[in-house]
Order: C-alpha cells, then sequence, then structure tokens
C-alpha cells in the first residue's frame, strides 16, 4: 500500500501483469506508488494499466503512466477520466523506449573518426581558403565595393584597442630578454652585446610571434564570438538568403583591418621592447649611447622586412582563421564560446607553422 490516497494492486498470469491505480496520483503520493509499480511489472511481458479508480492525477501521476507505458513495449492504459486521458495524450506519443548505454568505441573507430574529422576540417579550410582568396581579389579590383567604415572599426576594435596589452607585452619582453641575455654573456665579459641579442631576438622574431599570439588570443576570438553569434542568430541565413556571400562581407573587412593594423603594432612591440632593453642595459652599468651604437651595428632593414612580412602573412591567418570559425558555428548554448577557443587554438598552431616556414625559409636564402 503507498501513501494515503494512493493505492498500488497487481495480478499476474505468466507473464502479463494487470496493475489496477486508484486514488489521488500526486506529488505527494506518486512516489511510493511509482517504486510500487516498478516492482510489480518487473519481467513482465504485457501489461495492462486500469486506472478506473484513479480519482485525481497531476504532472507526476501522468509520468507514472508514460514510464510505465514505456517500460513494456504495447502496454494498455484504460479507465482514465476525461481530463486525466486529455492530459495523458499529450505525452502518449513518441515516448521511446530506454536505449542502452552506448558502447565505448575502440580505438580503430576513434582513430577514424578522428580522421575523418580532420579530413573534413581541412577540406572546408581549402574551400575556405579559395572563396576568401576570391572575395579578397574581388575587392583589390573594386575598391568601392569594399565596407571602409566597418574596416575601419574593426581596425580600430584590434589595433588601436589593442595597444595596452602590446605595450606590456613588448616592455616585459625586452626586460626578459636582455635579462637573459646578460646572465649569459656575463660569464664571457660580454655585456655589451646585450643590445644586439634584444635587438636581432626581436626584430627577426619575438617581435612578430607575440604580436601575433596576443591578436589570436585577443582579436581572433573576438571575430569568431561576433559572426558566431550571428550564425547562432540566423543572420548568416538570411545573408544567404538575400544572395549575398557570407565571406565577402564579414570576413573581407575583417582581414584587411587584421593585415593593415598587425605590421604596426609589430613596430610598436618592437620599440617598447627596445625601451625595455634598454632599461636593463643601464642597470648594468652601460651608457644608453653604447646602447644604439650597439643596435645600429647589429640590425638591417632586412631585419626589420623579414619581421614584418611575418607580420603580414600572422595577420592573414589570425583574422582568417577567426573568421572561418565563426562560420562554423553550430547550434545549442556554448557553440560561440566553443568557436572562439577553436579560432584561438588553430591560430596558434597555424602561427607557429608558418614561423617555422619562414625560418627555413629565411635560412635558406640566407636572410
Amino acid at each position: 500500500m503507498a501513501e494515503p490516497g494512493a493505492s498500488v494492486r497487481s495480478e499476474r498470469d505468466g507473464d502479463r501483469v494487470t496493475l489496477t491505480l486508484a486514488g489521488r496520483l500526486d506529488s505527494a503520493t506518486t512516489g511510493v506508488a511509482w517504486r510500487e509499480a516498478m516492482a510489480a511489472i518487473e519481467g513482465a511481458g504485457r501489461l495492462t494499466v486500469d486506472a478506473s479508480g484513479v480519482s485525481y492525477c497531476d504532472g507526476s501521476g501522468v509520468g507514472l503512466l508514460v514510464e510505465l507505458r514505456r517500460r513494456v513495449q504495447g502496454a494498455e492504459v484504460r479507465g482514465l477520466s476525461g481530463d486525466i486521458h486529455a492530459l495523458f495524450d499529450q505525452f502518449r506519443e513518441g515516448v521511446a523506449p530506454a536505449s542502452p548505454e552506448p558502447a565505448c568505441a575502440g580505438f580503430v573507430e576513434e582513430l577514424g573518426k578522428s580522421t575523418a574529422g580532420f579530413g573534413r576540417d581541412v577540406a572546408a579550410l581549402i574551400e575556405y581558403v579559395g572563396e576568401l582568396t576570391s572575395a579578397l581579389g574581388y575587392a583589390l579590383l573594386h575598391p568601392r565595393r569594399v565596407r571602409w567604415k566597418d574596416a575601419l572599426l574593426f581596425a580600430e576594435k584590434a589595433g588601436v584597442n589593442a595597444l595596452p596589452i602590446i605595450s606590456l607585452v613588448g616592455f616585459l619582453l625586452g626586460l626578459i630578454v636582455a635579462f637573459q641575455a646578460a646572465n649569459v654573456l656575463k660569464q664571457f665579459g660580454a655585456e655589451h652585446f646585450v643590445a644586439d641579442s634584444v635587438g636581432v631576438s626581436l626584430l627577426r622574431e619575438l617581435g612578430p610571434l607575440m604580436t601575433a599570439i596576443t591578436l589570436a588570443g585577443r582579436s581572433g576570438a573576438a571575430f569568431a564570438a561576433e559572426i558566431g553569434t550571428m550564425k547562432v542568430n540566423e543572420e548568416i541565413s538570411a545573408l544567404e538568403t538575400m544572395g549575398l556571400s557570407p565571406v565577402r562581407h564579414l570576413a573581407v573587412t575583417r582581414v584587411v583591418a587584421t593585415v593593415a593594423v598587425t605590421p604596426l603594432l609589430t613596430i610598436y612591440l618592437i620599440l617598447l621592447g627596445l625601451a625595455g632593453g634598454a632599461v636593463v642595459y643601464a642597470s648594468i652599468g652601460f651608457p644608453l649611447g653604447s646602447y644604439f651604437n650597439q643596435l645600429q651595428g647589429a640590425l638591417t632593414i632586412t631585419d626589420l622586412a623579414g619581421g614584418l612580412v611575418k607580420s603580414l602573412a600572422f595577420g592573414i591567418l589570425i583574422a582568417g582563421v577567426g573568421c572561418l570559425r565563426g562560420l562554423q558555428t553550430k547550434s545549442g548554448a556554448g557553440a560561440v564560446g566553443e568557436s572562439a577557443t577553436r579560432a584561438v587554438v588553430s591560430g596558434l598552431v597555424l602561427i607557429i607553422l608558418a614561423d617555422g616556414v619562414f625560418t627555413v625559409v629565411y635560412f635558406a636564402l640566407g636572410v
């Protein structure tokens, strides 16, 4: 017997069970009735539920009836009063039986899924690169078709608004490199070569690389989140319905703006890094005039040009990947955040790969 107000009685004939419910099935009584009913139908192949004695039934009671019908396929529920029957009918259709626990995929299956996913990602990337190249070529041939106001807005967000973090990263980077170089060169009495170490490392490698990493975590994620939100809100679908290319209208302006500001930010970071190196150089007892003389002798225009070429390529990768991940956003509450994360990770990986390619090419050319 359940709690007062509800009763459960069962009769078994082989694998056939007749379950009789009576009284009130509400939130206070259904819990005990539920446990008794589940125990009564254990192993049942056929089930008939007689609910003619149910005087009241709320959502809890309907949940019990639905669960009984789900547990035993083909179960018959009869005797429901008009109001209860109408409520039950809203839930009785489309109730699927419990699915078994999914088996753990084996190593080969997981490897196959990962390989297939990687292949699809590469195919989508190649398709996107072709579409973006075509859109950039169209913008170059028809500059009046480019929305320059939007490009200036994105340049402000990616460039001007990034100056504080770029300043901090550049100055501390110069300090760190100078201190590390001073510790090593001190063993050979060659501390004055700290300026050479700081200048060459910033111009050729650390300046473009750290600028790109900072922008990937800041602007690349922002582009993916903005476009991803538009995708979730079906604004991208609206553009496609009107016959407008999302790549041409959303990605081109962001890529152009990022490519324009990345070299400028790189130069700014290098200058702040040289200033940080100058602080360390002066702190170890050398005049600043000697620092600038050392820089003039160690640095060439080729070093600066090589770093700026890197920064241009990094800018294209950051904005392009950010827009791609935004356009690939799926539906769901965490889709935008996932796209932003993928944009940062993909951007960093591509930046490191591109930097390795540049290093090998520069070495082969003797630059």
